[in-house]
């Protein structure tokens, strides 16, 4: 199994028949897991439906109710591990992500050299549609204000359009992982960073919901501002790769040597 697109849901019933069916008509392979917070609309309902139309390629996890973005993107990298997929895909439910351009993050990874694959707005060739412009306005500040304080060379690190290599998700400490909300993806890119993987960024061009409603509020770009803050500082005292238990790497080492034998 080769690739996974993770998609949290919630309220999404407008939108997630359209972006499952624009998913798989791609005919490239594409897996897809929706997480759903307990939508009260219906989206896992929805979801289940669709499961005779996409046998072996949807799937679908729900939990008991709103637990965050970056949450639900844990429980899905988790998944995905666990399941073998090489590749795992982040995008939202409301066509501000194009599908199309999933493609283009996989070469990014596969054949470009990258480790994490970023969809960006803010590199040559990127942009975003129908954005008021205070919504311009934190979002490129925030982008700004994020590359000064942590020193991470990414144009756009809130982007929330990615392709990770499975070896970035087995290696990152989930649990160092402290935001959920607007900070979760500025914390797992600079967590990428940190541990020397390699981020490419893809322009994309961005478009804001046509259905539905958005998610952002002051509350999330207060995470956001503090955030970064944060990841920082935080950064000084702790360790995002995860710990490998003493005695399976005692076994690995082992393992190797039997190898080596002539």
């Amino acid at each position: 199994m080769e690739k996974l697109v993770i998609i949290p849901t919630y309220n999404e019933r407008e939108n997630i028949t359209a972006i499952l069916d624009a998913v798989f008509s791609l005919r490239q392979g594409y897996h897809v897991l929706v997480i759903d917070d307990g939508s009260p609309d219906g989206t896992a309902a929805i979801v289940k439906d669709l499961f005779a139309s996409y046998p072996g390629q949807l799937f679908l996890e729900e939990r008991s109710g709103k637990l965050g973005l970056g949450t639900a993107y844990i429980h899905g990298f988790k998944w995905a591990c666990e399941k073998g997929y090489n590749f795992i895909f982040e995008m939202d439910a409301d066509f501000s992500h194009n599908p199309a351009d999933l493609e283009r993050l996989y070469k990014a990874c596969k054949y470009e050299g990258g480790d994490v694959a970023v969809g960006s707005r803010y590199v040559k060739g990127g942009s975003i549609e129908n954005w008021p412009i205070d919504r311009h306005i934190y979002s490129r500040g925030g982008a700004i204000y994020t590359k000064l304080v942590t020193w991470m060379p990414v144009n756009d690190p809130t982007a929330g359009f990615m392709c990770y290599k499975k070896e970035v998700l087995e290696t990152i400490n989930f649990d160092e992982i402290k935001f959920v909300g607007y900070a979760f993806q500025i914390e797992m890119k600079f967590a990428a960073w940190k541990l020397g993987f390699v981020i490419k960024e893809v322009p994309i061009s961005f478009k804001d919901r046509k259905v539905g409603v958005s998610k952002m509020s002051k509350g999330i770009i207060k995470e956001g501002v503090i955030g970064v803050l944060k990841i920082q500082w935080h950064s000084l005292f702790k360790n995002y790769r995860r710990r490998v238990n003493a005695q399976n790497s005692e076994t690995k080492v082992k393992r190797r040597e039997l190898v080596q034998e002539p």
